[in-house]
């Protein structure tokens, strides 16, 4: 049965109620000052929400959130969330967070034209292209999981190569970049082991100096 529009409201209202019935000061304090210490990066797929998987409140957890949970260099939306979460709120983890079996990996192992996407989702052509020795012989759901999966390792890898996280090192601010994937089908989330703490871990080809 599809979910009319006015229910949306209606659930608004019992999950204030419930959360000021836990504790009536809650929205009071959250409307004064966020101080979240993480930075979520993640997909835009509704089945991934992001404060629920990790069993974080409102105000604990700040979002951005895109199509295949890509870190572009140009996207000044991305780069502006990130900015305001290293300079100003000062978090203190960067979690990119992809998802198995994701829909834009998918059409990008794929040969169909679906649109602007498309330009969206170039560079993880390229990014299959670059490993494709290791889809060989894997099932459809086996080379979207994998590319999933690579796709989290670069993107790391692209937040700690702006000038943003790089400042962040250089003036001495504690900044870790995590990689996690998250079960669909289990609903865990899965560390990749690809975590970044410094400069220190990037090719001198990507580094600035101050």
């Amino acid at each position: 049965m599809a979910i009319e529009i006015g229910q949306l409201l209606s659930n608004n209202r019992f999950w204030s109620e419930t959360l000021r019935g836990r504790d009536p000061d809650f929205f009071a304090r959250l409307a004064r000052q966020q101080r979240p210490e993480f930075l979520w990066i993640g997909c835009s797929d509704s089945r991934v929400p992001a404060n629920e998987v990790v069993g974080l409140m409102p105000g604990e957890l700040f979002v951005h959130r895109n199509v295949a949970n890509m870190v572009v260099a140009t996207d000044m939306n991305f780069l502006s969330v990130l900015q305001f979460a290293v300079d100003v709120l000062k978090v203190r983890q960067i979690i990119v967070c992809g998802h198995y079996g994701c829909g834009g990996v998918r059409a990008a192992l794929g040969h169909e034209e679906l649109g602007l996407i498309d330009n969206w989702l170039r560079a993880l052509k390229a990014l299959y292209h670059q490993h494709r020795e290791q889809f060989v012989g894997l099932e459809a759901d086996a080379r979207v999981d994998l590319l999933c999966e690579l796709n989290v390792q670069r993107q790391v890898r692209n937040v700690c190569h702006t000038t943003i996280v790089q400042n962040a090192w250089n003036r001495g601010q504690p900044l870790a970049v995590h990689g996690w994937i998250y079960g669909l089908s289990d609903g865990l989330l899965k560390d990749l082991g690809v975590t970044i703490e410094s400069a220190d871990a990037l090719d001198d080809s990507f580094l600035y100096q101050p």
